[in-house]
């Protein structure tokens, strides 16, 4: 639905255009960035890739934002975390136009997302709200579960989730009786960032599971990719549940381009736009 609608937007003579910033090498993050870049363009938009070195300073950072929020052909900005020690990742994101925070970290959407009013929402929580509703349909009066409290995903998973009227328990390290807990929840998001951390008797029967996390360990020899829940346990009892890797990673650039659309579509007057349909990756 993206690239339709970058379509429609073309033939009036509009161009959505994401910045993406990169500082230093990370491989993971390099990764991400190429990866954000083939898809932006495969989707018809406009792609600002910015690479600096790691040893940048966070003044020579904060002018390249304040020169992409004067610019406007680009109507998406992203700033790749995590940036070196030496920054401030606050006081950065907090510099972009909270228009362009295709991201949805500054504190504006931050705000605007925890009182139910019209904000960027985080890319990945979104894309987990859309897989829910695609499987579940009407999510008011389920029991749901967010594993984790970041301010990245477990906060803003819990606000869209409380808008959606579900009845939402905020779990963490220190959660008495966690296992309890999650056999309590109808949805149940892990976003802990701690591998193969909830095992299937944890989780309730027939429950929808979202396996946020991405963590890389070795096993027999070789390096591989697991999400926060033991998929092969987890998987004979849930009544959907997300891969990893291929679930929940390519519905967050699916929304990520769906933010940029938003955003420009919002800088030139317009109505916005329908959200990005849900791709294949609940099993």
């Amino acid at each position: 639905r993206v690239a339709a609608s970058v379509s429609e937007l073309k033939a009036r003579g509009i161009v959505p255009g994401l910045a993406v910033v990169l500082v230093g090498e990370d491989p993971a993050s390099q990764v991400y960035v190429r990866n954000k870049g083939i898809q932006t363009r495969e989707a018809g938009m406009e792609s600002f890739e910015h690479k600096l070195d790691a040893s940048v300073s966070q003044e020579e950072l904060l002018a390249l934002v304040a020169r992409l929020n004067a610019d406007p052909a680009v109507h998406g900005i992203l700033v790749q975390l995590p940036l070196p020690g030496h920054m401030d990742a606050e006081a950065v994101i907090n510099a972009i136009d909270p228009q362009k925070d295709v991201d949805g970290f500054h504190i504006l959407n931050v705000g605007l997302l925890g009182t139910g009013q019209k904000s960027m929402v985080p890319c990945t929580p979104l894309g987990c709200l859309l897989m829910l509703k695609d499987r579940l349909g009407d999510l008011a009066g389920l029991n749901a579960v967010v594993v984790g409290r970041s301010n990245i995903v477990g906060k803003p998973m819990a606000q869209l989730l409380l808008k959606e009227s579900c009845t939402v328990t905020i779990a963490h390290s220190r959660t008495k009786d966690l296992a309890a807990v999650c056999r309590g929840a109808d949805i149940l998001v892990a976003a802990v960032g701690r591998p193969r951390m909830i095992p299937g008797d944890w989780v309730k029967p027939g429950a929808t599971v979202i396996d946020v996390g991405i963590n890389r360990i070795e096993e027999g020899g070789k390096t591989r990719l697991v999400g926060d829940v033991d998929y092969d346990s987890a998987a004979q009892v849930a009544g959907a549940i997300t891969p990893v890797p291929g679930g929940v990673g390519p519905m967050t650039i699916a929304c990520l381009l769906a933010n940029t659309l938003t955003a420009c579509c919002r800088a030139n007057g317009l109505p916005d736009p329908e959200l990005v349909g849900t791709e294949e990756t609940v099993a």
